[in-house]
């Protein structure tokens, strides 16, 4: 607990947490717009092409060693 001497202090931490509280707010509303984004189908598709290029490679790069 923090001791205050004059209430200029206490405004000060007052002010000082309100901006806190609206930074925290501002990444909350910006990790929701990313995770919407992350979750629409179309990123789905390029994920999964991501996914299957790398599969596809790896049983490229499997036959040719063999």
């Amino acid at each position: 607990m923090k001791n205050y001497q004059t209430f200029e202090e206490i405004d000060q931490h007052l002010k000082l947490l309100k901006l806190e509280r609206a930074i925290a707010l501002e990444k909350m509303k910006l990790t929701k717009n990313e995770l919407k984004e992350d979750l629409k189908p179309a990123n789905w598709v390029i994920t999964m092409t991501n996914i299957a290029g790398k599969y596809g490679f790896y049983i490229l790069l499997k036959r040719f060693f063999r």
